[in-house]
């Protein structure tokens, strides 16, 4: 008897479409960046919207690391009024 053989199922699911897309990696490091600091507010706008709420990592691709990081110092550069609390 011959045995049956089976077609792989292709392109249904997860894990086939994270292949499809591909890794994103951390924009925050391709940059030549000397450190995340509060001081730097040009690159902290860019992490923050418009009502003045820091953006998840899933939108921004930013490492886990370093999403923590920067949390911390656009926290510090709000309690320094260098950045709004609220947004327009």
């Amino acid at each position: 008897m011959k045995k049956k053989q089976f077609k792989k199922k292709s392109g249904f699911g997860l894990s086939s479409k994270l292949l499809q897309i591909g890794k994103k990696s951390c924009p925050l490091a391709k940059k030549n960046i000397e450190e995340l600091n509060y001081k730097n507010i040009k690159l902290l706008k860019k992490y923050i919207s418009d009502s003045a709420k820091i953006l998840p990592t899933r939108i921004t691709n930013v490492s886990h690391g370093k999403q923590k990081i920067l949390v911390r110092e656009i926290k510090k550069a709000r309690a320094l009024a260098l950045l709004p609390y609220v947004g327009n």
